[in-house]
């Protein structure tokens, strides 16, 4: 009859220490998509961070309706690019009637455009009047840190009658959470921040772009900035529709993400020599 001595380990299976291991390993592969998915917002496509651009969550949030009609010698044709489209024709652009163009210079603190000279200096170049813009994300670092980082890296405003000033896209949080996590108070301290630090930096008012709906969700509507910074609408319809609250009027409208060349196209609400003024501060 065996005997088991004090002080000496008892054997077990080596058959069901492998199989455990197997357990455990295909448990592990099973939980982490899931936390994965939980940390963004529930989402299993979240793009690259950096690789966000003017009007991403538009279609996704609020659909898309038919082009407006053409011909409005009151509106002024534009477009805005970012990395998605890479070295762009500008001499083409301005031979369809594009007479301005804004440019996705940074994100965050962490991202510049790596096309940004070709973009910028391009349009430009072919007689366009142009500025920069700024993709904000809220959830990484203060207003004031990325209104510096973008005035530091293209998003200047010199008074050249080309120049236009720095616009602050604001909109649906592609990576996660469409608010960003902030409290509807909080996000409007955030806008504020940016705001109060841009124009200390250059001297004007950034432009804000933005969608109605996204507005109404992420900062309760609010009316503070209509009267200090020219709105910038997003609306993939055959008008603007209802703005957010504080503006009487828009400035910019972006109405499409599928137009000629690069894909997004912008109206100026007023003639060319609207657009020259909000160049000229």
């Amino acid at each position: 009859m065996p005997v088991h001595r004090p002080g000496t380990a008892r054997r077990g299976n080596p058959a069901a220490g492998i199989l455990l291991a197997v357990l455990s390993a295909l448990a592990l592969l099973i939980t982490l998509p899931g936390a994965a998915q939980a940390a963004d917002g529930g989402r299993d496509d979240v793009p690259q961070r950096g690789s966000a651009r003017m009007g991403i969550g538009v279609v996704e949030h609020d659909g898309q309706g038919g082009r407006p009609s053409g011909g409005d010698a009151a509106q002024t044709e534009g477009v805005d690019v970012s990395s998605h489209q890479g070295n762009v024709n500008w001499q083409a652009l301005w031979n369809s009637g594009v007479r301005w163009a804004y440019v996705k210079a940074t994100e965050s603190t962490s991202y510049k455009n790596p096309y940004f000279a070709q973009q910028y200096n391009g349009s430009y170049n072919v007689g366009m009047i142009r500025g920069a813009y700024h993709f904000a994300t809220p959830d990484t670092s203060s207003g004031a840190a990325q209104a510096n980082y973008f005035a530091s890296n293209g998003g200047g405003w010199s008074r050249d009658g080309k120049t236009l000033p720095g616009a602050l896209d604001i909109e649906w949080n592609p990576y996660g959470a469409a608010c960003f996590g902030k409290s509807q108070s909080a996000m409007v301290a955030w806008i504020q921040d940016f705001l109060n630090t841009y124009r200390a930096r250059t001297g004007r008012d950034a432009v804000i772009y933005t969608a109605t709906s996204w507005w109404k969700q992420c900062t309760g509507n609010y009316g503070g900035f209509g009267s200090t910074n020219p709105l910038w609408i997003a609306r993939y319809n055959t008008s603007p529709g209802e703005l957010p609250a504080g503006w009487g009027f828009h400035t910019m409208w972006q109405y499409t993400s599928t137009g000629p060349i690069v894909g997004d196209h912008n109206k100026f609400n007023g003639a060319y020599d609207r657009v020259q003024a909000l160049a000229n501060g």
